[in-house]
């Protein structure tokens, strides 16, 4: 949905579409769907027009996913798993539904920022691949079409995340793995448990190239 109105999904076939459809899917299980907290969702749906959302008020889709009424989940496919924000024991607004959202959409290529880097730390993958680059070059959409294509491949293995080299809240990243500007783009690989790391200046970037690069590391 464009409009930023949640799509209703009253079958179990309809929501598992629904999920299997996008990258991130978030859906909202509510036994009222005119509730306050239904409300609410309708709110953070509209003002995150980017995540799909969809709401479901059937015993049987609520069921299939194992949830109590009043539960957002969210579904990403980079780590093939969800997360559930239970709306019953908090007092959950359309704020905090909008900031869980943001923190746990990780995608194929995560853009990392200040809010995203919070669901990046909690990822279950030991493995980060950062593309540092300027997102205002001419030659960005090219990098990302060849980057996304290695990140498929690294699918539930690697987290791959982008970093504009441009965003002021970003240049801490930058020289932690002491590059500079002119030095950019670069890929820098990390693996979480040790801090251990490698970095890689590129020219461009190309899909095989990507791939080994991390299978290097990883070995």
């Amino acid at each position: 949905s464009t409009t930023g109105e949640p799509i209703l999904l009253n079958n179990i076939a309809d929501a598992e579409a629904f999920v299997g459809g996008a990258e991130v899917a978030v859906i909202g299980f509510f036994q009222e769907p005119e509730s306050a907290e239904a409300s609410q969702f309708r709110q953070a749906a509209a003002r995150t027009p980017e995540v799909p959302f969809g709401l479901s008020s059937s015993p049987a889709v609520l069921s299939h996913y194992g949830v109590s009424a009043n539960t957002v989940s969210l579904f990403r496919r980079v780590h093939n798993d969800r997360r559930d924000l239970d709306m019953n024991n908090e007092d959950v607004d359309t704020e905090k539904m909008i900031r869980f959202v943001r923190i746990n959409e990780l995608r194929l290529v995560t853009e990392y920022d200040p809010v995203t880097s919070i669901g990046v730390m909690q990822s279950s993958l030991r493995f980060n691949l950062l593309l540092i680059t300027d997102k205002m070059s001419s030659k960005h959409p090219e990098r990302m079409r060849r980057f996304r294509a290695a990140a498929e491949l690294f699918k539930g293995k690697i987290l791959f995340i982008l970093l504009d080299s441009n965003l002021k809240s970003n240049e801490q990243v930058v020289s932690y793995f002491q590059l500079k500007k002119s030095q950019l783009p670069a890929l820098a690989i990390f693996h979480t448990p040790d801090d251990e790391h490698d970095v890689m200046t590129v020219d461009e970037i190309s899909t095989e190239r990507v791939q080994d690069f991390c299978n290097r590391f990883i070995q």
